[in-house]
């Protein structure tokens, strides 16, 4: 196994490695109801995901009335809070994903996450599904200033400097992994199960994926 072609892959985490819909969603409503907005369906968030709780939170009020800048910091806040109390309450790895990394760590690849979500929120929802002792690096998207967040490369240089990796790839879900990923000269795949904000062959990455049993195989082509 020493001859597959990366030694790190990074990983999204919201969309990619989990299945955060549910309760990102429940605490969308909650930061809602604060200010006496429609609440919106579970089935209806996945489309609001991506690029961070506050995004997503810029994303509900546009869809419920209008984004308001006043309320905004406070909102934030509100949503972090009740989503940090709550974070895995209904939140699951997708099919095949725990048997995926257990593959790449017998072949001697090291692990990743560089997501959107802020670091301590991403901490403490890895510590919650028993992820953190496996990974080699986890990097938010507050970890290096909200500024260089995805799409911006700096997070994923970041995670192959910490590591000293000689080849990395990353796995993502979203025009702000794909962008990210080929800003910082990485091989990217993408998922078509996560929280896509363009059809999955839109996207832009070298390839895509329908379950996690395919990962493997397809970084060994694109190595």
């Amino acid at each position: 196994m020493a001859d597959f072609p990366f030694d790190l892959v990074g990983f999204d985490l919201d969309g990619t490695l989990l299945d955060t819909a549910d309760d990102l969603g429940h605490a969308l409503n909650h930061a809602l109801a604060q200010i006496g907005r429609p609440l919106i369906p579970l089935t209806d968030v996945r489309g609001l995901i991506g690029g961070g709780t506050a995004q997503m939170l810029r994303n509900g009020l546009a869809r419920t009335g209008g984004i308001d800048e006043a309320v905004l910091p406070d909102l934030t806040e509100r949503l972090g809070a009740f989503y940090a109390d709550n974070i895995a309450r209904h939140t699951v790895f997708y099919p095949g994903a725990m048997a995926m990394i257990a593959d790449l760590e017998a072949r001697g690849v090291r692990i990743a996450v560089a997501t959107n979500k802020r670091e301590a929120l991403a901490r403490r929802l890895l510590d919650e599904v028993g992820l953190t002792p496996r990974l080699a690096t986890i990097i938010g998207g507050d970890t290096l200033g909200l500024d260089r967040a995805k799409p911006k490369p700096d997070m994923l240089i970041e995670m192959v400097e910490r590591t000293g990796a000689n080849r990395a790839a990353f796995v993502g879900d979203t025009t702000y992994d794909i962008g990210a990923a080929r800003a910082a000269g990485l091989p990217v795949v993408a998922v078509s199960f996560g929280f896509c904000d363009k059809p999955p062959h839109e996207l832009g990455a070298n390839a895509v994926i329908d379950h996690f049993d395919e990962l493997v195989p397809t970084l060994a082509r694109l190595g």
